[in-house]
């Protein structure tokens, strides 16, 4: 093209995340110099799946989903255009149906009203399109969902509410019915991460592990797989033993830091890299805690003004028990540990 009409050729390469390295290394030459004009589509992250040298030379265009005012304006389009169609005088009844079944894509919206007018074979126009009838040909359920209204944050609360108190049976329910629905399972595989240290906590480490490996397998896997692996995060933690502690101690100490003006660090713990920070006794009197029994050593590390506040006040629950016990132990007749009963109390 270049030799004959003095244009580049323009290269379309449809999922181009399913090149491997040497063949994406053999497209730079000719994307340098010219020779062709590379369009590459891929549904993954590009950062992940083309390398660095050849996302170097190209600029990244992000295509959003369609939303609800295009999937109309396209819709309508097509039974205005498309004489089949026209000829038999489509009308939407339930436009929401036609969104939840999209998703975003213009050509589901599409292809299930074509399947909905085949279902209605040799029926006289006008054919109207009812909820029932797209449920029909998309052969699923539409259910009641709005992934950005108030249903939307219903049924996330309702699952949240259900793994922290304890019912896996629940919170799979919950599960399943956003996902049913068309929420992303990124999202929900999120919210676990989070409920995992908000709600269990030390009371039972491995629930982090669990749950930030299951965002991964989501991320990877895709659904419908995904779904078998969020179940089983999603049970877990629901099962699992539960402390609020780690966010209690958080809370608190954010409290104190916006409340309080800034304390300086004491010197003890201070850095001392320089002769003039130490002659300013900067790191002076620290013990390096590893020299001592039990690698302890009982001595402040709180600022003078909120020394003794215990933020992290560890329950009796699972694996948080051995912790209590041990921070007991080792700071017996220092630190005010109160019961969490206690604890909670003064919270409130």
């Amino acid at each position: 093209n270049r030799d004959y009409f003095g244009k580049s050729t323009i290269l379309f390469i449809d999922e181009i995340h399913r090149f491997n390295k040497a063949q994406q290394d053999a497209l730079l030459h000719v994307v340098e110099d010219g020779t062709i004009t590379l369009i590459g589509a891929t549904t993954e992250n590009p950062s992940f799946e083309v390398i660095s040298p050849l996302l170097s030379r190209c600029q990244v265009l992000v295509l959003k989903s369609l939303n609800n005012d295009h999937i109309r304006k396209i819709v309508e389009l097509a039974l205005e255009k498309d004489s089949v169609l026209r000829e038999k005088q489509v009308k939407i009844d339930d436009w929401e149906t036609v969104y939840i079944l999209a998703d975003g894509d213009a050509r589901r919206a599409l292809n299930t009203i074509e399947h909905a007018v085949d279902l209605l074979g040799d029926s006289q126009p006008p054919l109207v399109l009812t909820k029932a009838i797209f449920e029909k040909a998309a052969q699923q359920k539409v259910l009641k969902y709005d992934k950005g209204g108030e249903y939307h944050y219903d049924l996330i609360s309702a699952f949240i509410k259900s793994v922290r108190g304890s019912d896996p049976d629940a919170a799979v329910y919950w599960m399943a019915r956003m996902l049913e629905a068309g929420e992303d399972p990124k999202f929900i595989a999120r919210r676990m991460i989070i409920l995992a240290s908000e709600d269990v906590g030390n009371a039972d480490p491995a629930a982090l592990t669990i749950a930030t490996s299951c965002f991964t397998a989501v991320t990877y896997i895709g659904m419908p797989e995904c779904q078998i692996i969020m179940s089983q995060a999603a049970t877990y933690l629901a099962a699992a033993p539960k402390s609020n502690a780690s966010y209690m101690a958080i809370r608190k100490a954010m409290d104190d830091i916006r409340q309080q003006p800034d304390v300086p660090v004491p010197l003890h713990l201070r850095n001392a890299p320089t002769g003039l920070m130490k002659k300013l006794d900067y790191g002076k009197d620290y013990q390096y805690a590893h020299d001592h029994p039990e690698h302890f050593v009982a001595k402040p590390y709180l600022p003078e003004e909120v020394a003794g506040k215990i933020y992290y006040n560890p329950t009796e629950m699972g694996h948080e028990k051995s912790i209590r016990d041990r921070l007991l132990r080792l700071w017996k007749n220092i630190k005010p540990y109160v019961s969490t009963k206690d604890s909670e109390n003064k919270s409130q």
